[in-house]
C-alpha cells in the first residue's frame, strides 16, 4: 500500500492549477455524495440500522483513509457519514427522486471536474491510476487542511514531489512559515 505522501503527491501532479483545485472542492464532494445516494438502495435493516451497498463502501473507504492517515481519515469519515445520512433520506423517496438526485449530482460533479481539468490542461489522475478515484476525496480534505494552515510538512512534501500550485485566480494556499 502506498503511503499518504505517495498517494497525494501522485494525485497532486495532475492538479497544480489553482482553478482546477477549486473545481475539485465542489466536484468531488458532489460525485461522492451522488455515489453514496445511488448505492443507498437496496437497503435492509440489520440490528436496527439500515444497511446498503453504500454502507459497505463507506466502511471500506473509512478503513482505508484511517490507515493512510488518522486525522484526515476522521475528516473523511465525518463527510462520508453525512453522505450516508443524505443517501438514506433520498433512498426512502420515490425512485424518480432518488435517481434524479443521484444521477443529477453525479453528472454535475463530473462536468465541474472536467472544467477544472480543462484549466489544468491535463487529464484526470484516475485515467492513469484508478486509485485516483478514491484518493481524490482525500486530496480535497488535505487541500482544505492546507488552506487552514495545517499539515505543513505534508504540503511541503507534496510540493517537493509535484511542484507548487500555479495561481491564476484568487485562490491562495495557507502561507508558508
Amino acid at each position: 500500500m502506498k503511503t499518504l505522501e505517495q498517494n497525494l503527491s501522485q494525485y497532486a501532479a495532475y492538479h497544480r492549477d489553482s482553478r482546477n483545485i477549486l473545481t475539485h472542492f465542489v466536484g468531488i464532494p458532489l460525485i461522492v455524495l451522488a455515489v453514496v445516494i445511488l448505492l443507498s438502495r437496496p437497503s435492509t435493516m440489520l440490528l436496527g440500522l439500515p444497511v446498503s451497498p453504500a454502507t459497505v463502501a463507506i466502511l471500506l473507504a473509512i478503513v482505508y483513509y484511517v490507515l493512510l492517515d488518522r486525522p484526515l481519515g476522521i475528516v473523511m469519515a465525518l463527510f462520508l457519514e453525512f453522505c450516508a445520512w443524505v443517501g438514506i433520506a433520498l433512498a426512502l423517496q420515490t425512485t424518480a427522486v432518488w435517481l434524479g438526485f443521484g444521477i443529477g449530482l453525479f453528472l454535475l460533479g463530473w462536468v465541474i471536474q472536467f472544467v477544472g481539468h480543462y484549466f489544468e490542461g491535463r487529464k484526470p489522475a484516475f485515467v492513469d491510476d484508478v486509485m485516483g478515484l478514491i484518493i481524490g476525496p482525500l486530496f480535497v480534505a488535505a487541500e482544505l487542511a492546507f488552506l487552514m494552515g495545517l499539515r505543513k510538512p505534508l504540503l511541503t512534501h507534496i510540493e517537493a514531489a509535484s511542484g507548487p500550485v500555479i495561481h491564476r485566480d484568487g485562490y491562495k494556499p495557507a502561507p508558508k512559515q
